[in-house]
């Protein structure tokens, strides 16, 4: 997750449309920051929320009972074969997923690979730290469907990634849930699409807020999406600011836990190779848990976009909850993520099925 929006200005947030007929002049723009980002916040999932019910009325459970009844065995199956050769398997998919549904929605249009005059979206700088594995299983799961004759070319791409997300978490030890499907595989794909709509390391919990709120995502499915840090890793060009240049009074960032950062530093020394990545969750990395929280407890979150989830006390007892109620996290995350799968579902009229997941038909 990368590449955030840069600096918010109250003279500059855009309101949407639905709501910024109610303001008269200039002067009721201003006021309290933190007070205007909040009604735009939830601005923004009033006017989404039409959209959002025509895309979710599209998806249900059970979608492809009368063409491929079988199909969620087939991804479970072909999920795990790829997660039994590496375990890498589990943070490619799930950061493949939600960089899909944030870019024009969750139609696989990440997964387009660039062809003639188009750079498609997977070779936008903030995709290409993007690993190999979570594209092969999803390419490996639609060639399991198509292997079924009555199957092939019946099952969009966008529905096999996110069903692969669901087997991945389910995988790691997190919870299984039934997948919504429905979904189309979008017709474009471009690496300028990109700007802007995904978070950043070093985004601050407003800037997360807004960008999620733009998806329909509440601050609440933001910090329980953000838990998928528990899995994965990092390059140390992501965080170097926070243990070399954070600021003329800190090198260091002072919320950073001093052992916690010690041994970020002996892990990434100055001008490491840029290839060199750890693990984000220095406790349960293979492990889909609610440790994640724990760590921000201890000042040991790896981001900027990570720690504030703790120290704004907006977003503080959330996290104080979930550190300590496991249960409650998960329920959370599910329903995080199926309104994450809901985001900019194509129709008939702009998404198609595709018989390569790569290439446009």
């Amino acid at each position: 997750m990368q590449n955030r929006l840069t600096h918010l200005s109250i003279p500059h947030i855009f309101l949407p449309n639905c709501i910024a007929k109610s303001y008269r002049s200039s002067s009721e723009l201003m006021g309290r920051f933190n007070l205007l980002i909040t009604i735009w916040s939830l601005s923004v999932t009033v006017c989404l929320f039409p959209y959002l019910q025509l895309a979710s009325a599209q998806l249900r459970q059970n979608y492809y009972t009368n063409t491929c009844p079988n199909v969620e065995n087939i991804v479970r199956n072909a999920v795990k074969t790829k997660f039994q050769q590496t375990f890498v398997t589990v943070p490619a998919t799930i950061r493949l997923f939600f960089h899909d549904c944030f870019v024009q929605g969750c139609d696989a249009s990440v997964v387009i690979a660039s062809s003639g005059n188009n750079k498609a979206e997977k070779d936008h700088p903030d995709n290409l730290s993007l690993a190999g594995d979570g594209f092969d299983t999803v390419i490996k799961a639609k060639t399991a469907i198509d292997a079924i004759p009555s199957c092939r070319n019946k099952v969009s791409c966008a529905d096999i990634l996110a069903m692969a997300t669901r087997d991945v978490i389910a995988l790691s030890g997190g919870p299984s849930y039934a997948v919504e499907l429905g979904r189309l595989d979008g017709l474009s794909s471009t690496a300028s699409s990109v700007n802007g709509k995904l978070p950043q390391a070093t985004f601050n919990l407003n800037q997360l807020n807004a960008l999620f709120a733009a998806n329909g995502l509440s601050q609440t499915d933001m910090i329980a999406l953000s838990a998928a840090h528990t899995l994965g890793f990092s390059h140390c060009n992501k965080f170097a600011n926070r243990i070399y240049n954070f600021s003329r009074q800190n090198p260091v960032d002072p919320t950073l836990n001093k052992a916690y950062a010690g041994q970020l530093q002996s892990m990434c020394p100055r001008n490491v190779d840029p290839t060199i990545a750890i693990n984000m969750d220095p406790n349960t990395p293979r492990t889909f848990d609610n440790v994640y929280f724990k760590n921000l407890q201890q000042g040991k979150g790896l981001f900027t976009s990570d720690q504030v989830l703790f120290t704004d006390p907006r977003s503080k007892p959330t996290v104080n909850s979930w550190a300590n109620n496991s249960p409650a996290f998960q329920k959370a995350f599910v329903t995080a993520i199926t309104k994450l799968g809901r985001v900019g579902v194509k129709t008939r009229s702009n998404g198609n099925i595709r018989t390569n997941c790569g290439a446009f038909n």
